[in-house]
């Protein structure tokens, strides 16, 4: 095979621009984020016009087929040639921004938000142990 029918995956998905560097792209990889075919792969495994790519990046899932190769990193218009997102992919992934969007603030469930200095020194008066009775080293027993 010529070496433009094939890839390593760490390199299409840094050309591709699915990760900043080729370092990531490998990391991602080592820790199973990303498959091939439905199987794990490794940094050095080729692949071909056709495959299908399945990668994490942070919250969002993406399912992408391989259309083509490219042996430089170029600009994201170009990026986007070399795959084709699959309509699964893309209903899931904007169905998991709406989950996100619609998802209460945490800070949200919070009623009276932090205590005061004071309400930490209650808090504490009421559920410290009684240091004083700990400690016999005391002149007036």
């Amino acid at each position: 095979m010529t070496p433009t029918e094939t890839m390593r995956l760490d390199k299409w998905l840094w050309c591709a621009r699915f990760y900043k560097t080729r370092g990531l792209a490998t990391e991602e990889i080592g820790k199973g984020r990303v498959t091939v075919n439905g199987q794990a792969a490794k940094p050095a495994r080729d692949v071909r016009p056709g495959d299908t790519v399945a990668l994490r990046q942070g919250p969002v899932a993406r399912t992408v087929t391989v259309r083509a190769l490219s042996g430089m990193r170029g600009p994201a218009p170009v990026a986007q040639l070399l795959y084709e997102e699959t309509a699964e992919s893309i209903a899931a992934r904007e169905a998991a921004a709406e989950q996100r969007r619609l998802a209460p603030e945490p800070a949200a469930t919070l009623q009276e938000g932090r205590p005061t200095k004071r309400d930490r020194r209650n808090i504490e008066r009421v559920s410290a142990p009684d240091w004083d009775s700990r400690w016999s080293a005391s002149i007036d027993e």
